[in-house]
């Protein structure tokens, strides 16, 4: 079902991609210098091609910029998880321990008196 979603979803999108990298297939010339002198910092390509790299430019800087302000919650999660995995052998260690102790005078040693 959630595969079913996922297309259902996903193929407009790709639709739309499609018609636009089709429709706008003349060249454009990007420039990076923004003094307009050096004609070595500029690409000439279609246009689909500068729009489908400026999202995808945008989709790695916005994931990265995400990571980066997760790293607290990261860390967190790592100490948490250290700390149970301490807790739980302690807590094996201290079971080990009391099995190995004899009982003291339980309820049953009271009947037998």
């Amino acid at each position: 079902m959630v595969a079913f979603l996922k297309w259902l979803l996903l193929a407009p999108v790709a639709i739309v991609a499609i018609m636009l990298a089709l429709a706008n297939r003349a060249p454009v010339t990007v420039m990076f210098d923004p003094f307009g002198g050096a004609s070595e910092l500029s690409i000439t390509a279609p246009l689909f091609l500068v729009l489908f790299g400026a999202v995808m430019t945008g989709v790695l800087l916005g994931g990265f910029g995400s990571w980066l302000r997760q790293g607290r919650y990261r860390k967190a999660s790592r100490d948490a998880r250290a700390e149970a995995m301490r807790n739980r052998a302690e807590a094996d260690r201290l079971r080990a321990q009391m099995a190995s102790f004899p009982a003291l005078g339980g309820p049953s040693d009271r009947r037998a008196a």
